[in-house]
């Protein structure tokens, strides 16, 4: 009888506080685009920032308007890999996605898919073949190539003592010429914050 009496006590006591600790939490739905830095991270915001000051900074330069004046059109570039080689834990793939993004707005580069979302479309090609009516079929083989590939890397610095840190980001990227292998930029970004806690 003891038993269950204390354990009753204890399992209310235990609700309780879970009970408590919830009804004092508040959630509010704020704009994406917003400026928040709580942790001192990497967030939404570095992502997007760096993104679009980067692809002015590829876009700004001479290997765009000598691929146009050689070509007669405009280059298609694919993002390739974002490698996350800072201390922390950084979703690369929003990253890449923020980049695309950029690309695509400033409609001087056409951009082709890359990875598992290539391979995805050329499984679905594949299913045609045999699904599809013939009027509605894609064929294999019409893919536009890229001519650029994008890839860098996401670095970190940290200085930290006591309740103080300084976290620097360095953002490296570079655009190869797939055909000739010749890098035609090379770029970076830094991002800097400092934590006090």
């Amino acid at each position: 009888m003891k038993k269950t009496f204390l354990s009753f006590v204890m399992l209310t006591t235990v609700s309780s506080f879970v009970l408590s600790g919830c009804a004092n939490r508040k959630v509010t739905r704020i704009d994406p685009a917003e400026q928040i830095d709580i942790s001192g991270s990497w967030n939404n915001t570095d992502s997007r920032l760096t993104a679009e000051a980067m692809t002015k900074q590829i876009i700004a330069e001479k290997w765009l308007s000598n691929h146009t004046a050689a070509k007669g059109k405009k280059p298609v570039v694919i993002v390739g890999i974002i490698t996350n080689k800072s201390h922390e834990h950084i979703e690369s793939e929003t990253f890449m996605k923020d980049l695309e993004r950029a690309f695509i707005n400033t409609q001087l580069v056409g951009l082709v898919q890359s990875g598992k979302k290539r391979e995805a479309l050329r499984a679905e090609k594949a299913d045609m073949q045999t699904n599809a009516s013939v009027s509605t079929m894609k064929k294999f083989g019409l893919e536009n190539g890229a001519d650029y590939i994008l890839q860098g890397s996401i670095n970190s610095i940290v200085d930290a003592y006591k309740k103080q840190k300084t976290v620097t980001y360095q953002i490296n990227l570079e655009l190869t010429n797939i055909e000739t292998n010749e890098i035609v930029w090379i770029g970076d970004k830094k991002i800097a914050k400092y934590v006090k806690n």
